[in-house]
């Protein structure tokens, strides 16, 4: 008989039965997502919908009260989240990241604790990265002992979805010198979190400030960073990629639609009606390619995940690492094919239009600009030669941020 080390199984969830549950949460999501966006209201209902209907616990085994979903059906979903409504897809990256690493954790009562706050409908945000240029090396945020507990310090940015959580991921550096990982919880005392994020897109995402200022945290509630689960970079960059997938079939979407309330055309145009004219037929058949495209990469980089927790699953470590190089690789040409995919649909679909497709009532920019924050989070600029350099000279591709003095999600 095999002893269970880890909260990993097998994923037993359909894509019918996720579709059937979600659709309709999605679908409410959606609503008044323009006017959200225009007036910068938080969606702290759409949260709290998706909260309630389980979505949460996408990954934890049914054996253990989840929906027992894979990672590919996870971040599709993530995907058609965004595209309902960007800022809530993303919302939801360091809460189902954090509940990965707990799903990777060795089974104990401190571990089964938190299984049952997923399931009871904790929600987690994150809490990691620093302003003014710190690094990972020079962290300042620091998670010490203090006679029967911890003592949580330091201020964050780029925390998204803090607002919206009831718990708090904290990244700090011990008296020692070792990094920690706290859960404190929202609401504690010493813990304030302002919407402060001055990007010009994913503005209700709630990625502003958090300050800590001896925050207490159980023993229980704190890990040591280095023991965080391995994939955990690859998945942080695959959620984005599924907002951005999700913010390119939005403008195919809206833009289609756009296209099809037109009722002139341009004196230049091959049709009186535009609904008839080629050319602009052709920029959306050319936006659909594009959105085609970023749901292939996502759909193939995700499954470079799912063999990782197979392997993990199976006690195979003699081929974790050629896994994670694996994953590396999908994840980042993906990175590379997702974010050119969702720039360049969310700036073509405008030649589709005419003037009335710049209306702040209809909301088109809100496409662009979300994508085009969410490509600016990781450099994209260093992937293709990172590949190359992989292909060519065979030199590892799996970044150690650690050992480099950099990091952090959010730069």
């Amino acid at each position: 008989m095999t002893v269970k080390t880890t909260y990993l199984a097998a994923p037993t969830a359909s894509d019918g039965e996720l579709t059937a549950k979600f659709a309709p949460v999605f679908a409410a999501v959606a609503e008044g997502n323009a006017g959200r966006e225009r007036d910068r209201a938080l969606p702290f209902e759409q949260v709290r919908l998706l909260n309630d209907a389980g979505f949460g616990t996408l990954r934890i085994p049914e054996s253990h009260g989840g929906l027992g979903a894979s990672l590919e059906q996870t971040f599709e979903l993530l995907a058609q989240l965004g595209e309902a409504d960007a800022n809530v897809s993303h919302i939801w990256r360091n809460h189902l990241a954090f509940v990965e690493d707990r799903l990777n954790a060795p089974v104990s009562d401190g571990n089964d604790t938190w299984i049952k706050r997923f399931l009871a409908g904790a929600f987690v945000g994150g809490g990691w990265t620093e302003a003014n240029n710190v690094t990972l090396a020079k962290l300042a945020s620091t998670v010490t002992v203090e006679d029967d507990h911890w003592t949580v310090s330091g201020a964050k940015y780029y925390a998204t979805g803090s607002l919206y959580a009831e718990w708090l991921d904290v990244l700090g550096r011990g008296d020692d010198g070792e990094l920690w990982t706290a859960l404190v919880r929202a609401d504690d005392p010493g813990v304030t979190l302002t919407d402060d994020w001055k990007g010009f897109g994913q503005r209700a995402t709630g990625s502003g400030s958090a300050h800590y200022d001896r925050v207490r945290a159980d023993a229980g509630d704190v890990f040591p960073a280095a023991d965080r689960f391995s994939y955990q970079a690859h998945f942080y960059q695959t959620a984005m990629l599924s907002v951005l997938t999700g913010i390119t079939r939005a403008a195919l979407r809206d833009g289609s639609a756009a296209l099809k309330a037109r009722g002139r055309n341009y004196p230049q145009g091959l049709s009186e009606t535009p609904t008839d004219d080629a050319q602009l037929l052709q920029v959306i058949g050319s936006v659909s390619a594009d959105a085609f495209a970023a749901s292939a990469a996502l759909n193939r980089a995700t499954r470079t995940l799912d063999a990782i927790v197979a392997g993990r699953i199976q006690g195979d470590d003699q081929h974790a690492r050629r896994r994670l190089i694996d994953a590396e690789v999908a994840v980042t040409q993906a990175q590379l094919v997702v974010i050119a995919a969702a720039l360049q649909a969310t700036t073509t679909i405008f030649d589709a239009l005419g003037a009335s497709g710049v209306s702040e009532t209809l909301g088109l920019d809100r496409h662009w600009r979300n994508a085009r924050t969410l490509a600016s989070h990781n450099p994209r600029v260093y992937k293709a030669r990172i590949l190359g350099d992989w292909l060519i000279n065979g030199k590892d591709p799996v970044p150690d941020l650690a050992a480099r003095g950099r990091g952090g999600q959010g730069n």
